[in-house]
């Protein structure tokens, strides 16, 4: 199976319930989970990985404060991402005109760096009456063959 980085943009918690609900999903499915809750680029393994990041937007369609300088330095990066694979959930209220753009920017940062999406960007919309973490290891049930 694939072995999993779980890279988590949080201000409130919420993107942080809906990681480890992932986690707790992926693992059953038999894949290898790591979670990063203050993820460090230089830390987090690339090579031959899947990335699948969390995240929440803040203020006027910001990074969490948590994921900035994550962002800052993937941004910034010259290395080669190509065999990273990545997924991205979004968490937010579409009642928001910034509805999910920290998860949207970062999609198209990493596509921007040779990262491979094997799903497409999925976004949580809280003004619904959900449940983000089932509604996220649904996603992933639904979706195991692409992982």
């Amino acid at each position: 199976m694939s072995s999993f980085q779980v890279i988590v943009g949080s201000m409130l918690g919420g993107s942080e319930y809906v990681a480890e609900a992932c986690e707790e999903t992926l693992t059953a499915l038999g894949h290898q989970v790591e979670l990063h809750f203050q993820p460090d680029f230089a830390q987090i393994i690339s090579e031959n990985q899947t990335w699948l990041v969390c995240t929440s937007t803040h203020g006027a369609g910001d990074y969490p404060d948590n994921i900035q300088a994550f962002a800052r330095d993937l941004e910034n990066s010259d290395q080669d991402l190509s065999s990273v694979k990545f997924l991205t959930i979004g968490i937010g209220d579409s009642n928001y005109d910034t509805f999910c753009f920290a998860a949207k920017n970062i999609n198209k940062l990493l596509l921007s760096k040779g990262c491979i999406e094997t799903l497409p960007l999925i976004t949580l919309d809280m003004s619904e009456d959900i449940d983000p973490e089932e509604r996220s290891q649904t996603w992933l049930n639904e979706n195991k063959d692409h992982l």
